[in-house]
């Protein structure tokens, strides 16, 4: 896998040596899972993933935001915005490995 970031290539490569699916069966099963994940959040739907996380849709309201450089008054439009959060699990094992 690459160094900072995991791609769809590096997930597929993953499935490819852990479970033994071909290179071409396992992008398409990684391809397949986040259509599904897209598919349910256009729908409007939440989507859970025990022991990884949820990512849900959040409406944001319209408000007043300020341009930093000349401290102008802008209107930030209201707008849909996607959230995840991480399970609990995910959290503990991900900060259990960086403590050691």
């Amino acid at each position: 896998m690459s160094v900072g970031t995991v791609t769809r290539a590096d997930l597929a490569e993953a499935l490819y040596r852990e479970i033994g699916l071909s290179r071409t069966e396992s992008a398409a099963l990684v391809e397949a899972v986040i259509d599904q994940i897209i598919d349910a959040l256009i729908r409007g739907e939440t989507v859970k993933l025990a022991g990884f996380g949820t990512f849900s849709l959040r409406d944001k309201n319209e408000r007043i935001g300020r341009n930093p450089k000349t401290g102008e008054e802008v209107p930030i439009t209201s707008r849909r915005v996607l959230t995840f959060k991480p399970s609990q699990v995910m959290r503990e094992r991900v900060d259990s490995a960086l403590s050691q």
